[in-house]
């Protein structure tokens, strides 16, 4: 399997995560991230970046049409 096939699939899972994880907390004032990780840990915000980071990575692939 290349790397690149397993970025994609990584960026994937990141965004479903924050997808969910918003809409928990959009629903029920619920954050999953600071529950598991803590309110303001460096993990859940190491996590918080990656999300981040994979949504302008699909969008560059969108843009790119890859």
């Amino acid at each position: 399997m290349s790397i690149g096939i397993i970025v994609k699939w990584l960026a994937v899972i990141l965004i479903i995560v924050g997808a969910l994880n918003w809409g928990l907390v959009g629903a029920f004032h619920v954050n999953a991230v600071a529950l598991l990780f803590g309110d303001a840990s460096m993990i859940t915000r190491v996590i918080y970046m990656l999300v981040g980071l994979a949504g302008l990575y699909k969008i560059l692939l969108i843009a790119t049409k890859k």
